[in-house]
């Protein structure tokens, strides 16, 4: 994995649809008592190969998810889909966030857990198996999820990598 190409997209000219993956109450202790905030992680996508994913925080909910959306506007990365698959099986990781992505049959549907299902239907990907190991926080497994999205390398983009056809990428 020494050559990560991560494709940065802008996002002027694309339809985007938030999700909100988690929001959770922090309390900061001070003199006069418990001072409250919110963070929200939020993933955004437009279904067709473009995903990303942003943190909020702030004193109130509904700005904390503006936040995370506007933030998850400016970390986009394009995905490769495939019959909406992925085309290769990919291992994502992220601090204690370990993911294992595998392309599935058609009509298999997105079997992943919650914050995982977020971001691959969010990405486009309609059937996909998916395992989350290690921790379970919704932050580390967005985090890694995005990461092994980003990983993904159609046959193309190897042929042209390595400089070879695309008939002997497949044949050897």
């Amino acid at each position: 994995m020494s050559t990560i190409n991560i494709k940065r997209v802008k996002t002027s000219e694309i339809e985007l649809k938030d999700r909100l993956v988690s929001i959770q109450r922090v309390a900061k202790v001070t003199k006069g008592g418990r001072t409250f905030s919110f963070s929200a992680i939020v993933v955004v996508g437009d279904e067709n190969g473009v995903v990303g994913y942003g943190l909020g925080k702030a004193k109130e909910v509904t700005e904390a998810i503006a936040k995370g959306i506007d933030d998850a506007k400016k970390n986009l990365v394009k995905v490769p889909i495939i019959n909406s698959t992925i085309p290769h099986e990919q291992i994502g990781k992220f601090s204690g966030g370990f993911v294992f992505i595998k392309p599935a049959a058609n009509g298999t549907g997105v079997i992943a857990g919650g914050a995982m299902r977020a971001v691959l239907e969010s990405a486009g990907i309609h059937n996909v198996l998916a395992k989350s190991k290690g921790s379970s926080n919704p932050h580390n497994v967005v985090k890694a999820t995005v990461s092994a999205l980003a990983q993904l390398r159609d046959a193309h983009t190897v042929a042209q990598q390595r400089g070879i056809s695309l008939g002997k990428v497949f044949n050897g």
